[in-house]
């Protein structure tokens, strides 16, 4: 049987897995499974069809080890590309390898730029959850309109993730995993500068982009 040897995918001291002899069984298993479906799949998932398709060899003494190993010899295959293999929201993910896509532009429909407002707000939800639609006003110094928040509801960026305990117990606002998808980030750990989420964003077309607030008036 014919199998895959990746040394030096993995960091130095993950060099046993680095290591471990992939069969090509593994890799057209991962393959197809990653390739089959539109969402991010994680690597437990991964890992138990890898298990119950007999995907792993039954002498495996590590199967999370082999898991690892079968992922890093799958992304070496597609290194250099036109497709790449990438972590992305949790899980793993075939996209456009990222110099390619700007070439792509132009036969490509291009999302309409969302609102300026809805932007920032997005931003300081991505930088600041869980966090309060007064907290989002506080620090954007305008009232805040629920045209946004649902503008960014239907585009699957952010989602309620309960109810701050104060007085009227409102909802806390935080982002999705679509958020993750959207701009390529494996978790919120690899957010980029607040500027950088300032980019075109999908416009679901459901919702018109909601006017740039007026700041309150200066108390009399």
């Amino acid at each position: 049987m014919n199998e895959t040897q990746q040394p030096g995918l993995l960091p130095e001291d993950d060099a046993d897995v680095a290591m471990i002899e992939v069969r090509d069984f593994s890799l057209r298993l991962v393959e197809a499974l990653i390739f089959a479906r539109a969402d991010p799949l994680s690597t437990r998932a991964i890992g138990e069809v890898l298990a119950g398709q007999g995907g792993i060899p039954h002498d495996t003494a590590d199967r999370d080890a082999y898991v690892a190993a079968t992922l890093a010899a799958l992304a070496a295959q597609y290194a250099g590309r036109g497709v790449v293999l990438v972590e992305v929201a949790g899980g793993w993910q075939f996209r456009t390898a990222p110099d390619l896509a700007p070439r792509l532009t132009r036969v490509m429909p291009r999302p309409r730029r969302l609102a300026r407002s809805t932007m920032e707000t997005l931003a300081i939800i991505a930088y600041h959850q869980p966090c309060t639609r007064a907290e989002i006003e506080e620090i954007r110094g305008v009232s805040l309109s629920q045209q946004v928040l649902d503008t960014l509801l239907e585009a699957e960026l952010i989602m309620p993730l309960g109810r701050k305990e104060v007085p009227g117990r409102p909802i806390l606002w935080g982002t999705s995993s679509g958020f993750l998808r959207h701009f390529g980030l494996k978790d919120l750990g690899d957010l980029p500068r607040r500027e950088e989420l300032l980019v075109d964003v999908p416009d679901t077309g459901m919702l018109p982009d909601a006017p740039d607030e007026v700041p309150d008036p200066p108390a009399s």
